[in-house]
């Protein structure tokens, strides 16, 4: 590894959180979720905000970079970097619920799983959740404007974040509350209302400041949303801390679920599964996922942990696979809802369906959702699986087309993959899985990349519907936005961070960057240290995300 710079080696004056510039402790966060390797500068965890005010101060005075990181579940490589990372996973304080007003304050580092946890001791949720919704943190989901399978009924993060603290570039902090003026005395907020806010508002509401026809979208800044609400809060959300640092989040909550009922559909074209998932978003469906043959393909191989129970209600020569979800007041009404959505499946030319109205049958048919990591990791070893295409979405009438395109895709480069995702909101994950022990593993990886976003540009679709840009898809943003957006997205981070201290290479492309760089899984790649490796290899086998990476990576001596 390269040495850290000298400026990183100490911690700022008056830290008292833990700072780390050893070996051990820059390896165990070089990686994350997604597929790069950055080693970074040295690693500091915050104990609370008057800790990242000093480092905010301290980089801004350095001319230091630095990376904000939850859980370290990023897929697109925006929790990784060659600064300092601050680890904000310890500030995970969640306050008692606002009963009256429906909301609940939260730290950046607070699970998902643990805020809904409190919400549902008093009746209600926060219904965004996302598959790693157990171990990823809220600064995460509100830095990438998160997603998940219920996004159909709920919809995505921003319209759930009522307000966020935040510490910005020189370390000043300030609290931006929908509804509420913005507050005076913020150098950071100062220059975006004299430099860009009109502009914003005014060219933001432009068709090509957006992705029409699209019902998730993680990608660029949230220009259009600013521009429909002027509220400061829809543009930081999704900013992925390029903007401000969230040092905490008020959080809208909505009551708990009455009731629910499931639908498991098989079709046997793509395209009536397609106009299935249209009709159950007009049924008022909450959730519509989508599981391609190329998934089926897998669950049915016979590799440990296939979900055999639910694959009984799907017939042979399935080209996809619906499963859908309905609330209801009560059973009854859950129940009668089910039925007509299955009766509309079978309209729609469903060969097979099955109504789950019972928990224990509900979660059978939702295990085969989550049956592809298991089964992926259970494979030729050989084979990585890698998503640096994981995140695409198109309007709803390109779906189909999409679906066809990855396939062919993966079958011209020879490489097998898994496609499935949010059928609702025609957003799909795909799992490439790429034999490292051939010499050509990096062309193929590169030149699938480019076939898929030239597919999702021809389709007026975006690369990110809910992991943000990160590192790997910031270079590719000129592919999928206009000339005009991309200006907008420059002028807002030069009023908010105008030194570039801030996750620099997230949103905004620095010089010569590229999507690909260090690929974790080449195994030419130079090996970590071994305790790291053990380490990292730990947290991701046993999605051990929450778990402070430095307390697995402790230093020489010490326990």
């Amino acid at each position: 590894m390269e040495s850290a710079p000298e400026q990183c080696h100490l911690p700022p004056p008056g830290f008292r959180g833990i700072y780390r510039a050893d070996p051990l402790a820059r390896a165990v966060y070089s990686e994350a979720a997604g597929i790069a390797r950055i080693v970074p500068a040295a690693v500091a965890v915050p104990v609370d905000a008057d800790d990242v005010i000093t480092l905010a101060r301290w980089a801004s005075e350095s001319s230091l970079s630095i990376i904000p990181r939850g859980s370290g579940t990023s897929m697109g490589g925006g929790a990784i970097g060659p600064g300092v990372i601050v680890d904000l996973s310890r500030m995970n304080e969640i306050r008692e619920v606002d009963v009256q007003e429906k909301t609940v304050w939260c730290g950046p580092g607070a699970l998902r799983g643990m805020v809904n946890k409190a919400a549902e001791s008093k009746g209600f949720r926060f219904p965004v959740d996302p598959s790693s919704g157990n171990y990823c943190t809220i600064g995460g989901m509100a830095s990438t404007n998160a997603a998940g399978a219920h996004t159909l009924g709920f919809g995505a993060t921003r319209r759930w974040v009522v307000a966020l603290d935040c510490i910005f570039d020189d370390g000043s902090r300030a609290t931006i509350e929908r509804g509420h003026p913005l507050p005076d005395g913020i150098p950071a907020i100062e220059r975006f209302i004299e430099q860009a806010s009109e502009r914003i508002l005014h060219e933001g509401l432009r068709p090509d400041a957006t992705h029409e026809g699209l019902s998730k979208d993680s990608s660029g800044y949230g220009i259009h949303a600013f521009a429909q609400s002027g509220e400061l809060v829809d543009l930081l959300v999704g900013s992925e801390g390029t903007l401000a640092l969230i040092v905490g989040v008020k959080l809208s909550l909505i009551e708990s679920a009455r009731a629910t009922s499931g639908i498991l559909g098989a079709f046997s074209s793509l395209e009536h599964a397609v106009n299935a998932a249209v009709a159950a978003r007009a049924a008022g469906a909450v959730a519509c996922e989508l599981l391609d043959r190329t998934f089926l393909d897998v669950a049915t191989s016979g590799a440990p942990h296939s979900p055999v129970a639910a694959l009984d209600s799907v017939p042979p020569g399935t080209e996809a696979v619906l499963l859908a979800e309905v609330e209801g007041e009560s059973f009854q009404a859950a129940n009668l809802a089910a039925s007509e959505l299955a009766l509309s499946f079978e309209e729609t030319g469903a060969t097979s369906v099955r109504i789950a109205s019972g928990v224990a049958e509900q979660e059978e048919i939702w295990e085969l959702r989550h049956a592809a990591s298991p089964i992926l990791s259970k494979l030729d070893p050989a084979l990585k699986s890698m998503q640096f295409i994981e995140d695409g979405a198109v309007p709803s009438k390109h779906l189909a087309e999409y679906v066809r395109g990855v396939r062919m895709a993966l079958d011209n480069h020879r490489v097998r993959g898994v496609i499935f995702g949010h059928a609702g909101d025609s957003h799909m994950h795909v799992n490439p899985l790429i034999d490292v022990s051939k010499q050509d593993w990096r062309n193929k990886v590169e030149a699938l990349l480019d076939d898929i976003v030239a597919l999702t540009a021809r389709l007026d679709g975006t690369l990110s519907g809910e992991h943000g840009d990160g590192r790997l898809r910031t270079p590719l943003l000129d592919r999928v936005w206009s000339t005009e957006a991309r200006a907008l997205f420059t002028l807002v981070k030069r009023a908010f961070d105008p030194k570039g201290i801030l996750n620099p290479g997230v949103k905004i492309p620095l010089g010569n960057q590229r999507s690909l760089t260090d690929i974790k899984y080449d195994p030419n790649l130079a090996a970590l240290p071994p305790e790291a490796r053990r380490a990292l290899d730990h947290v991701a086998d046993d999605r051990a995300y929450s778990e402070l990476r430095l307390s697995l990576v402790p230093i020489a001596g010490q326990k």
